[in-house]
């Protein structure tokens, strides 16, 4: 998706590509523009883990995040919060995403579609 549509992206996790330098409403604009369309799934995914923020147990948390979206077959996924809180003392994080999906048609591809 990116090389059509000339986003900045990395190779991350699981064979998906990060996007770089861009938020929601910039991206939603470009793939506007290349007349595409870009759907956000209500459907929240959530994990919880304890301890205080740090890089590596972020990026497990997205690992577990990206594991759960996959068998949806949608093609991205947006960050939409990282919550720090304590209960009892005790820190926690909950990291919350939202799937997206960009292709050509205004229409949603069909699951079946999308697998393939």
């Amino acid at each position: 998706m990116a090389q059509p549509l000339q986003l900045e992206s990395e190779v991350s996790s699981g064979g998906w590509t990060l996007l770089k330098k861009l938020d929601g409403i910039s991206l939603d604009r470009k793939i506007h523009a290349a007349g595409w369309s870009f759907f956000f799934m209500a459907a929240e995914v959530k994990v919880i883990f304890f301890g205080a923020l740090g890089v590596a147990k972020i990026q497990n948390a997205v690992r577990r995040i990206l594991a759960k979206a996959k068998p949806q077959h949608f093609n991205g996924l947006e960050i939409t919060g990282i919550v720090a809180k304590r209960f009892l003392g005790v820190p926690y994080v909950t990291v919350s995403a939202h799937s997206r999906h960009m292709q050509q048609s205004c229409y949603l591809d069909s699951f079946e579609t999308r697998q393939t």
